[in-house]
């Protein structure tokens, strides 16, 4: 199965095998065909299909798979999130040792009500603080579950008063470091320099100058640039604008905070944060999807610090749009590009070489290794 897997990442099959794998029709063993299913989940093509096949497993035999330690890491991250959460395979996951503690945290936190009262109940969640109060974070839940979770972490010692959600504690308690604690130096090495936006082009600084006067960004445009685009597009920016404000008046240690607990729209701000360990907080966060760091990776107005975190970290890495984004994004460094490069389909490898946004060393590397999997598929 290694084989056939590691053949379907380097595209060096075709797509008439890749659609069968996405129907889940390979005569393997289950568990190796629910592996080569969830590569494929993320694949721009047969991603839906793979996706489709997934969901219609036969639940029996996917509590078997989710209950063994053996089974693929991937295997069990794609069916502990809650857009693929089922009762009964949740338990056996929860149950699985293999499944790291701080990972059924982060699940707890998005967690649907459904599936939150599942984590309630679990034996082993009902003796973990740590994700007991990874849940309380969770905004889905009702005043019942908040109730319930404030019973049994009293139960288990652990009082109101003596703050559930304090960093510092969940770090003994986990076995991890939050990032507010890890970063701890540099945000207090941040704090007092004025709030800034990483830019792309001109046009934009005129237009925050224009609209955000009284928002402390740190922008110039020429007047007449100033003028023009507060006049044209003042209307459809003024709620994005108001956000704006309101981060630009707090402190590093609070972007830091709003980067890991904000919304969607407050996220899209700081990824563009100048100060680094801000944007950097975005990508740590719980909440963010998979659909914003596939436009993270897309942006050309973020810090290279930003496009090297997204590179270097797996659960990223296993989206297929993310690799093909962070390769044609010209701000990303030609040494993160070149091994994601190795990945690219043919089709995406070939309009790479017509890329004129990206460095020309790049695209003769591509241009080489097309012409190079010609040949292979000619042999």
């Amino acid at each position: 199965m290694a084989q056939m897997l590691d053949m379907i990442r380097q595209s060096a099959v075709p797509a008439t095998l890749m659609r069968t794998a996405a129907k889940g029709a390979l005569a393997l063993p289950e568990s190796e065909m629910l592996e080569i299913l969830v590569y494929l989940a993320a694949h721009p093509v047969f991603g839906e299909q793979a996706q489709l096949t997934l969901a219609g497993w036969e639940e029996s035999s996917l509590v078997a798979i989710c209950a063994d330690t053996q089974t693929p890491a991937s295997v069990l991250e794609y069916f502990i999130s809650p857009e693929n959460h089922r009762t009964a395979v949740l338990r056996a996951l929860l149950s699985n040792e293999a499944v790291p503690e701080e990972r059924i945290a982060e699940a707890a936190r998005s967690a649907a009500v459904g599936m939150a009262r599942d984590f309630l109940e679990h034996p082993r969640i009902r003796a973990s603080v740590p994700v007991l109060r990874a849940l309380a974070e969770n905004p889905n839940l009702g005043h019942a579950i908040h109730q319930a979770l404030q019973q049994r972490l009293e139960a288990l010692g652990v009082h109101p008063n003596e703050s559930a959600f304090e960093l510092e504690d969940f770090a003994a308690q986990s076995g991890t470091v939050p990032y507010e604690v890890q970063h701890a130096a540099e945000i207090i090495a941040e704090e007092g320099k004025p709030f800034q936006l990483v830019m792309e082009h001109p046009d934009e600084e005129d237009l925050l100058a224009a609209l955000a006067p009284l928002a402390g960004v740190e922008v110039q445009g020429s007047a007449a640039n100033v003028a023009r685009l507060a006049e044209v597009k003042a209307p459809e920016h003024k709620e994005r604008i108001s956000v704006l404000q309101k981060i630009a008046r707090m402190s590093v240690g609070d972007r830091v905070q709003l980067a890991m607990k904000g919304t969607r729209d407050e996220r899209f701000i700081l990824i563009r944060d100048g100060s680094k360990v801000v944007s950097l907080a975005v990508l740590e966060s719980p909440k963010v999807t998979e659909t914003e760091v596939e436009a993270y990776a897309s942006m050309k107005n973020v810090q290279e610090s930003v496009l090297r975190t997204i590179a270097s970290k797996r659960r990223f890495l296993k989206q297929y749009v993310v690799i093909r984004a962070l390769v044609n994004n010209p701000r990303t460094p030609l040494d993160v590009s070149l091994p994601l490069m190795n990945h690219l389909l043919m089709t995406d490898l070939r309009h790479l070489t017509m890329n004129k946004n990206v460095g020309e060393m790049l695209r003769k590397i591509a241009l080489k290794q097309y012409r190079d999997k010609l040949e292979s598929r000619k042999t």
